[in-house]
């Protein structure tokens, strides 16, 4: 099977993950495991995760996630910048702190 068309991946009826993508199939003719003649080729829908599969029909496709909306509402995620004084102190772990263990009764 090799992937053909849009991979943007869809909702699988089966098992719910977004792994279905459209595929070529081929069957072929083998002689001692040896694929020798080409006999027939297929469109398909196949999960990834569950190998749910149909044949690609006409006027019907899984699902997109979400609908085909964005679920995140908002602009695209953009690049966040570092405090203005981080690089200036540089990395301070805050540990809880130290008891003496000398000091400490018995």
């Amino acid at each position: 099977m090799k992937p053909e068309g849009d991979q943007t991946p869809r909702v699988c009826p089966r098992c719910h993950n977004v792994a279905v993508v459209r595929v070529k199939s081929r069957m072929w003719f083998e002689l001692f495991w040896i694929p020798l003649i080409p006999m027939k080729a297929g469109h398909l829908w196949v999960c990834t995760v569950c190998h749910w599969n149909v044949p690609l029909q006409q006027g019907w496709e899984p699902p997109l996630p979400y609908g085909g909306q964005n679920p995140l509402p908002g602009p695209p995620y953009t690049q966040m910048s570092p405090p203005p004084n981080a690089a200036a102190f540089g990395y301070q772990p805050q540990y809880p702190p130290q008891v003496d263990q000398s000091t400490k009764p018995h």
